[in-house]
């Protein structure tokens, strides 16, 4: 079993472990309380797991070169299980709420936390309107996932051998926190306030937007997080986050064509799902920036209409082919994932989490899920 799947494993292990002493709390409080139980179990099994990833290979990138006797330790993996727990739980909490902002009624192929809030309520026959009960209760979900992220984090910080590397674990998950908070704002207030910025303004708003919401909560700062963990060095951690900005921005990237072009079978969401929900992304940006009169005109009716039709994404992705907007952002793909392997040449890092890295570049910015 390769190293990355048995990291995957052993989150699971611990976030499950983690779950049932919480379903112990929450049933001791009240049985009505048993949803939030069960709906993690679910909503917190699987996946690809990219942020524990990079938090171990950060981690094992700075041990392997600077205190391999650690790597086999039993206390020093059990702190990297540990943030790469927090992080997903993270992670999960974030989706959540995305889900709710976007009224998205999937995830992973199956319904949303607030879908199934307001199907339990409508199987239960209760009164008052279901679909309110669902937003309501998934707002709520996603912030006991949130607490419980904090504790994961909380106990693992005070597991570290060294008070200044829990000091700078501490400081970077409270960052990235306030970064994913201000990036999703940014986000909604994007797809309500975009009129009246010019086309460049518009690219630049969005890649602003990619960067805060995803690329660096998805990539830099579970390398930071892992490294510092580790009592990383500046040089090590600068050298990370050199890396994991640039791949993080070519994995939302990715994600953002996927939102348009993506095969829903696979993706587990419709087709056409970020056009219907009005993202102002680079792709969307750079196409518009195209367009001229009546044509941009219909592209920007279109962009944003929930009852978008199939017919109609089909034209908007032919849009975004014909105006070379698709070439463009895999061409920006590629140049983030060459610049963040760039970053890592010379490194004072691991030789073995080098060459992970390198392929988790590729990897990330090349998935069709």
């Amino acid at each position: 079993m390769n190293e990355t799947v048995q990291l995957r494993d052993q989150v699971q292990t611990r976030t499950e472990a983690f779950l049932a002493d919480r379903r112990t709390i929450l049933s001791r409080i009240s049985p009505d309380l048993a949803p939030f139980s069960d709906f993690s179990q679910t909503f917190l099994s699987g996946g690809k797991r990219f942020r524990a990833t990079f938090a171990l290979w950060g981690w094992r990138a700075v041990t392997e070169h600077s205190a391999p006797s650690r790597l086999h330790e039993e206390r020093a993996r059990a702190e990297i299980i540990g943030i790469g727990s927090a992080v997903e739980m993270f992670h999960a909490a974030a989706l959540v709420h995305d889900d709710i902002i976007d009224n998205s009624d999937t995830r992973r192929g199956a319904p949303a936390i607030h879908r199934r809030f307001e199907a339990l309520a409508a199987a239960g026959g209760w009164t008052g309107i279901h679909a309110e009960f669902g937003v309501g209760s998934a707002v709520l979900y996603g912030d006991m996932l949130l607490s419980w992220s904090d504790e994961l984090m909380n106990d693992t910080i005070d597991s570290l051998d060294r008070r200044d590397w829990a000091a700078a674990v501490r400081a970077e998950y409270s960052m990235m926190r306030t970064e994913v908070t201000a990036g999703q704002y940014l986000d909604i207030l994007e797809e309500n306030a975009w009129q009246g910025y010019s086309d460049a303004e518009l690219v630049e708003r969005a890649h602003r937007i990619l960067t805060y919401k995803s690329a660096k909560y998805s990539v830099e700062a579970p390398l930071a997080l892992g490294s510092l963990g580790a009592g990383g060095t500046e040089e090590q951690v600068r050298a990370l986050r050199e890396y994991g900005l640039p791949v993080g921005v070519a994995f939302q990237l990715r994600d953002d064509v996927l939102g348009v072009f993506g095969d829903a079978q696979i993706t587990g969401k419709p087709s056409g799902d970020d056009l219907r929900e009005g993202k102002r992304t680079v792709l969307v940006a750079l196409a518009r920036a195209e367009l001229a009169g009546r044509e941009r005109a219909e592209f920007d009716r279109l962009v944003g209409d929930p009852t978008l039709s199939a017919t109609q994404v089909s034209h908007l992705q032919e849009v975004m082919r014909r105006t070379g907007a698709l070439d463009a952002v895999e061409a920006l793909i590629a140049d983030s994932v060459a610049a963040g392997k760039a970053a890592l040449v010379g490194a004072p890092l691991g030789e073995t989490s080098v060459r992970e890295l390198l392929l988790l570049a590729d990897k990330v910015s090349a998935r069709d899920a």
